[in-house]
């Protein structure tokens, strides 16, 4: 049977566009000579929904459109995941996670989710009822088809470690001795997420002794990014090709083909997991759609000369078009004459739209204003975050009159410990690094002068500055970023306590707990920061719950 992978970007709530997105997908896929579709999870009604699942007229909808896309599917079959209401005595709650299955213009019925995800990112069972009925084989194209939606598969592999689930659908399927499995995903991207995604896709292959087909959705919906990489495994657990990552793919595949004797990517040209070219493509896609799907085309920034802005500079540039980025330079009298040449010298190197704007006028004026207030006081963080509110409300002036949507440019080093000025750099639409650990930065921003310098090698090589007062460094009260970075990295992604940290690293209690408790006290903050798009297995703003007010140490 030849099936098509069917990866789209769908938006959330565009239940019309959506699915005029699918039916045009399923002729393509009759062209093509498959005789079945497969679309992702809640691809009807884009992932995750979050509580417009808590509006009737919302899962009505839903239904609605299924009916005419059952009505498209003369010659063939398609699996498309959709919210539908249930009607079970005994379930949580009458919603459910599922797949429609529809064959020559009839639904077929409709395979319910089993494992509803309530962890990190994921929050199914606040909407979602487990299905409580038997695994079931579907009759398509002359095959014994099971369907299985994202978490349905991944169980059985033992890569679900924050809970235990009561059933394990990989077993139940396994048992009546299936000819193909399909999996409709809606599996969030993470830095390295490709590769745990085929393990659990060989792990189920092989435990049901058939051919597997997974089709993930693809796009970013607010700060989550989905990668794609739909895939086939044969029955042995070897890949037999793979979609592309970041964009959108009707693949074709057929139960038949066998994979490689040793794994191996067979879409030509894509990316490799975890390397900055992957980071730099999740990044461009979450941009670019955080703004297209909202109506937006243009994005303006601070443009600093410092490596951050830089390289949100690069990814706003790739992502809207450099007719459609601004930078503002709004140096004052603490700017070194180096930023403002490596800024201008960015935005030239790039093509997109520059302006300088002194704010060293209205940073006076304050002063004078505030200053008899402040007396005798000596000078501190106070008059140093003026500067920052200031460029605040100058991008946001921006963002008003121009319908920019301003991307903020601080990193998740910075917005882990607090560096960062609530109503200064933080104000903004998206904050396109807060999921990027500082060294990560360098990482990607030297990836993208691997051919030829964009951005300009003084960047690279200067010292972290925020220029809020002279001689001012991050040094001056941080550690180097390696060390600040494998904290965060330890204690937020991995979850090691801080004696754990100071053993594995070799660092000293004292800074291991410092830096911990800034990352505590700094929650207030990251509270009213805007979405940042995640790209590692912890972000700030998504599948991360501290209280503000807390004394646990």
């Amino acid at each position: 049977m030849r099936i098509a992978l069917t990866q789209i970007n769908p938006i959330v709530g565009d239940i019309a566009g959506n699915a005029a997105k699918i039916i045009a997908a399923i002729q393509a896929a009759k062209a093509g000579g498959a005789e079945l579709v497969l679309f992702s999870e809640l691809a009807l009604c884009g992932y995750p929904p979050e509580d417009l699942l808590l509006q009737g007229s919302f899962v009505h909808a839903a239904a609605e459109a299924l009916a005419a896309i059952a009505a498209a599917t003369s010659s063939i079959a398609a699996v498309v995941g959709l919210p539908r209401f249930v009607e079970a005595p005994t379930a949580e709650k009458m919603l459910a996670n599922s797949a429609a299955v529809i064959a020559n213009g009839t639904i077929l019925g409709f395979h319910d989710k089993m494992l509803l995800p309530t962890y990190d990112v994921f929050d199914e069972r606040r909407y979602f009822s487990p299905s409580a009925k038997p695994v079931r084989l579907w009759r398509l194209g002359g095959y014994n088809v099971g369907v299985t939606i994202c978490e349905d598969i991944w169980h059985h592999s033992g890569a679900v470690t924050q809970t235990s689930y009561q059933r394990d659908p990989v077993g139940e399927l396994a048992a009546l001795h299936p000819d193909i499995v399909l999996n409709l995903s809606a599996s969030p991207f993470h830095r390295g997420k490709g590769a745990v995604r085929r393990r659990v896709c060989q792990s189920a292959a092989q435990a049901l002794g058939c051919p597997l087909f997974l089709c993930n959705q693809v796009g970013g919906n607010d700060g989550l990014l989905f990668d794609g990489r739909s895939l086939m495994m044969d029955s042995c657990g070897r890949l037999v090709v793979e979609a592309r990552s970041f964009e959108e793919q009707q693949l074709f595949v057929d139960t038949e083909q066998q994979g490689a004797e040793e794994e191996q990517r067979v879409s030509e040209g894509d990316i490799a997991d975890g390397s900055s070219a992957e980071l730099f493509q999740a990044l461009v896609l979450g941009l670019r759609d955080y703004l297209h799907k909202q109506g937006f085309a243009r994005a303006c920034l601070g443009l600093s000369g410092g490596i951050d802005s830089a390289l949100v500079a690069c990814i706003a540039k790739e992502a809207l078009g450099k007719e459609n980025v601004l930078g503002i330079a709004m140096p004052s009298r603490y700017s070194s004459a180096a930023s403002g040449s490596d800024a201008a010298q960015l935005a030239s190197n790039l093509g997109i739209g520059y302006k300088v704007i002194s704010i060293e006028s209205p940073f006076q004026a304050y002063l004078d204003l505030l200053g008899p207030h402040f007396f005798p006081l000596p000078a501190d963080t106070s008059e140093e975050n003026i500067q920052a509110r200031i460029r605040g409300m100058i991008v946001m002036a921006f963002a008003n009159k121009y319908g920019y949507i301003v991307a903020t440019t601080g990193n998740k080093s910075e917005m882990a410990l607090g560096y960062a000025t609530l109503y200064g750099d933080m104000c903004g639409g998206v904050a396109v690094l807060g999921d990027l650990l500082k060294t990560e930065v360098y990482r990607v921003a030297g990836w993208i002068n691997r051919e030829k310098e964009l951005i300009p090698y003084s960047t690279m090589t200067k010292a972290p500055s925020a220029e809020l007062r002279f001689n001012q460094y991050d040094s001056d009260s941080l550690p180097p970023y390696d060390i600040v970075d494998a904290v965060i990295a330890d204690y937020v992604e991995e979850g090691y306590t801080v004696e754990e940290i100071a053993v594995r690293r070799g660092f000293s209690m004292v800074l291991v707990h410092k830096l911990v408790q800034m990352i505590h006290r700094s929650e207030f903050k990251r509270r009213q920061a805007a979405p940042a798009l995640r790209v590692t297995p912890k972000a700030f703003t998504l599948g991360r719950r501290f209280p503000i007010v807390q004394r646990w140490v």
